[in-house]
């Protein structure tokens, strides 16, 4: 009861959240501007699971993925508890949207991002993430209670509330609602 509740007030904040606006901005893939930046990810990829059931709701146009659910799009990959796939059955099968609940990571080019729920927005190529987010690159490492990932323009937005910036729905995952997060700096020799 406790996870589900949890999982409410998350979803219930991402989804207030996405009208908010962002606190911190960084560029994802590259927040200490080394190695591969994400704006070349591909988001035409196929996308290929694995999950310990599955569960195809046709009425619904979706698919339920449960337990140690491992999801990819070419290197980018996506691990939760559990996923809910919306797709449109007009001609081919398209995917448009994945909600995930449970230990959500999502990682790609050295960098880990984690959060209580997620949602890929496959048509606008957005990955947002809330609750006690926490997005890694080496020893860096960025906290908060919501972060967005804009694939398209290879920026990152996190927010030190899960609602998002003055929304008044909390400060889940983060320090009285403010983002908070360290860099490595280089030694001198």
């Amino acid at each position: 009861m406790k996870q589900t509740s949890l999982s409410r007030t998350a979803i219930r904040s991402l989804a207030a959240g996405l009208i908010a606006g962002a606190v911190a901005t960084v560029a994802f893939g590259g927040f200490v501007a080394q190695g591969q930046a994400i704006s070349g990810f591909n988001s035409n990829s196929p996308v290929n699971f694995a999950a310990d059931r599955i569960e195809i709701q046709d009425r619904q146009d979706r698919v339920v993925l449960s337990g140690n659910v491992d999801i990819s799009q070419g290197d980018l990959r996506l691990r939760a508890a559990r996923t809910t796939i919306a797709y449109t059955d007009a001609g081919p099968l398209q995917i448009q949207r994945i909600d995930a609940t449970g230990g959500v990571t999502v990682a790609r080019a050295g960098e880990i991002a984690r959060g209580d729920v997620a949602i890929y927005d496959i048509n606008a190529r957005i990955i947002t993430l809330a609750g006690n987010v926490q997005l890694n690159r080496g020893s860096d490492k960025l906290n908060g209670g919501r972060l967005v990932i804009d694939l398209d323009k290879s920026v990152a937005s996190i927010n030190g509330s899960a609602g998002g910036a003055g929304s008044g729905l909390g400060n889940s995952g983060s320090r009285g609602g403010r983002v908070t997060g360290s860099f490595t700096v280089p030694k001198k020799n």
